[in-house]
């Protein structure tokens, strides 16, 4: 019965939850010739289910536990002969279910057997079992005989006196132990009864002889698996989204949209104004476009790339537009940003595709807008994906074949910025200057924009175009707009001279913020400092004339003093920049004047930042200074601490003696300004006729007599 038991044991002692472990040489189950152990093939296997085993980690003790554990053992070791100690700390240990706390009590045991036999301890039943419950625990079931043996001798040599009650015997306490480990468990992962009875039956020296099948499964770690599933969710999903970038597939609207011809109002170069030379230049483009074969009769070749450079809203666009409108070819637009990308390879793969389908459409057109997004110079410190995208780009243009009817015509504000292998000859050959329009430029552009508006007859677009210089067409289409929503929410029949002024100051100055209170001591010190822009833009020999002034709140300014060239500039002189930073610092100097130097505002702050740029690009870039004609690049590290000093204390220069002027013109002119600016609040908006007669001391219409006008106008309309 104890054989069969001590096996039972050995097959128990596995830590695997869901198989069983090949038991070591020494139990009985290898050394009983009548049994035969079938194992499978060491094999790993792997599952999902070993994911949510019910199988629990051994719990580790709370610190309370700990602690009584320590308490028990200090008492125990101080009475090492008190039996109800030593049994209560053998308890607490093997509670713990751990199998450090089983070996502490099988050492405590067996230490006390040799060490102090005459212990009252070894004749307790109780502490002898669970020192061979210890021993169960930790798998050393065959040591059990020995410790029986053992404890009998040790009773012998040491008898105590006769008990009343009689005491078990030894071996009757291994067994009940060993009965107790080898009870039928229920949980999940423990030996069926049908396979324990055959196994006690072969092992008792039945008949059965039918091989138990024993599966030995080697799990992986959980923790492993999830680290590995986890990595390859990421690649996964990385490589998921290089395929919808790549493929378009989850992407709103049609699939590649920007890879075909654009289609909408075919645009021509009649309606394309103030661009005369530009247009000029690109009917070479025409010509060939229609017919390739023209310019190669007497072998010239047209250029592969056209590049637009100008000001925003000058009409590069337009031109791009109307060149393929006048050919009749597909159009393919593109901007510099649709090439960039998170992805390494995606801007370069674009950039094949577009030019691949320009060329199924051939003869066409390509129009990459704001090129220097793409095509900025080169440094060591880009990344690799926007030089892939532009090396993209300069083998597609140089790849061209001359027979090929494809046009590359490139637009951007800042050629300077652009790549040098993109401008060479072979590429973008051909640099168009696209310029603001001059003054007969904005007529026509005005007369196309005004045709589609109802307009009074009184309005003639060249007294327009004389006080708009400086407007791009963009700006000129923009006012024309304005100026008819302007007269529609005024419920006018027509689009007046006024509309048109209106609109002009809302793009000059900005929105007014006559719904906003400022007391009459601000609105008086607005006044004066706006004042103090006009008069010294009125006396100073080179400024540019006076348009308006108000002391209005427009955009983000209290005040505002506009001027307008009388005609196109060309070019400025060294007095017309000295003028330019005079005006600016008149309305400091005005409020210094009036209210003292304790009292100026930091209203002026926009005044010296204008005036503290010219002043710099006179230093550093135009030679208007005692350095002489030497160009400064801000960018430029090598200059000397001395020559940056020097070129500060020209910059302070400037603006010190151009306040000094703005100082002496404004003493001069004290009482026109005092009559300027009570002008001022009291009508608030003053155009340069009114304000010669404000400052002659020329009456002006009364505030009154305006708002009756204007409120007569309205009841006409």
């Amino acid at each position: 019965m104890l054989t069969s038991v001590l096996a039972r044991s050995a097959l128990r002692r596995s830590r695997l939850p869901l198989s069983l472990r090949i038991p070591p040489p020494s139990s009985p189950l290898t050394t009983n010739p009548r049994i035969f152990l079938h194992f499978s093939s060491q094999r790993r296997t792997f599952s999902l289910a070993s994911l949510f085993s019910r199988t629990k980690p051994t719990p580790i003790p709370s610190p309370q536990v700990v602690a009584q554990i320590t308490r028990l053992e200090a008492d125990a070791n101080v009475h090492p002969h008190e039996v109800d100690k030593q049994l209560a700390l053998f308890r607490a240990l093997l509670d713990t279910t751990l199998p450090s706390s089983y070996e502490l009590v099988v050492t405590r045991w067996e230490r006390m057997c040799e060490y102090d036999p005459s212990s009252p301890l070894l004749h307790s039943a109780d502490a002898f079992q669970l020192y061979l419950s210890s021993l169960v625990k930790l798998g050393q079931t065959a040591n059990v005989n020995k410790a029986v043996e053992t404890r009998e001798e040790l009773l012998v040599a040491h008898p105590l006196p006769e008990s009343p009650v009689p005491q078990p015997s030894s071996q009757d306490l291994a067994q009940s132990v060993l009965a107790q480990s080898t009870a039928p468990q229920t949980t999940t992962g423990s030996i069926s009864q049908a396979d324990m009875a055959k196994l006690l039956a072969a092992f008792n020296g039945g008949e059965g002889h039918t091989p138990i099948q024993v599966s030995i499964i080697d799990r992986c770690m959980t923790i492993h698996f999830v680290c590995y599933l986890l990595a390859g969710s990421f690649f996964f999903l990385v490589v998921l989204s290089v395929f919808f970038e790549n493929t378009g597939f989850m992407k709103a609207g049609p699939k590649q949209s920007q890879f075909e011809p654009t289609e909408g109002k075919t645009v021509n170069f009649g309606d394309v104004h103030g661009v005369d030379e530009a247009k000029e230049e690109l009917q070479d483009v025409v010509q060939f476009l229609k017919d390739p074969t023209a310019f190669a009769s007497l072998g010239g070749k047209l250029p592969k790339g056209i590049l637009l450079t100008g000001s925003p809203g000058v009409g590069k666009t337009m031109l791009a537009r109307a060149v393929a409108g006048e050919a009749g070819v597909p159009f393919f637009f593109a901007s510099g940003s649709d090439f960039e990308e998170m992805f390494v390879g995606v801007g370069a793969k674009r950039v094949r595709e577009l030019f691949a389908a320009a060329r199924k459409k051939e003869p066409a057109i390509i129009f990459i807008d704001e090129l220097d997004a793409v095509g900025g110079k080169r440094s060591s410190r880009d990344q690799q994906y926007m030089k892939q995208t532009l090396n993209q780009l300069l083998v597609e243009m140089d790849g061209f074949q001359q027979s090929e009817g494809v046009i590359v015509i490139g637009a951007t504000n800042f050629p300077e910025s652009l790549d040098q292998a993109l401008v060479r000859p072979g590429r973008f050959d051909r640099i168009i200057n696209v310029p603001l329009p001059d003054i007969r430029g904005r007529v026509q552009i005005l007369q196309h924009h005004m045709r589609n508006v109802i307009t009074s007859r009184d309005i003639d677009p060249k007294v327009l175009a004389r006080g708009t210089p400086g407007f791009s067409g963009a700006d000129l289409q923009n006012m024309v707009n304005l100026a008819a929503i302007q007269a529609s929410k005024e419920k006018a029949t027509e689009v007046s001279l006024n509309h048109f002024e209106w609109a002009k100051d809302r793009i000059l100055m900005g929105a007014e913020r006559k719904s906003q209170y400022i007391d009459p001591k601000n609105k008086l010190a607005t006044a004066y400092h706006e004042g103090g822009h006009a008069l010294v833009a009125l006396y100073t020999d080179g400024a540019m004339p006076l348009h308006k002034v108000t002391c209005v709140p427009r955009g983000h300014a209290l005040g505002f003093t506009a001027q307008l060239p009388e005609s196109d500039r060309t070019s400025i002189t060294y007095k017309e920049y000295l003028a330019d930073i005079d005006v600016s610092m008149g309305g400091r100097v005005a409020e210094q004047l009036i209210y003292g130097s304790d009292n100026v505002t930091s209203g002026a702050s926009s005044d010296i930042r204008h005036a503290t740029g010219v002043a710099q690009n006179m230093v550093k870039y135009w030679g208007f200074s005692k350095l002489g004609p030497v160009y400064y690049d801000n960018r430029d590290d090598n200059l000397s601490t001395n020559t940056k000093e020097e070129i500060e204390r020209e910059v302070l220069k400037i603006i010190r003696d151009g306040e000094v002027r703005a100082t002496t013109l404004l003493t001069s002119k004290i009482e026109e300004l005092h009559r300027l600016a009570h002008a001022l609040v009291e009508h608030e908006t003053l155009d340069s006729d009114e304000v010669r007669k404000v400052i002659r001391g020329e009456p002006i219409r009364n505030i009154s007599e305006v708002l009756d006008e204007e409120l007569q106008i309205k009841h006409d309309s």
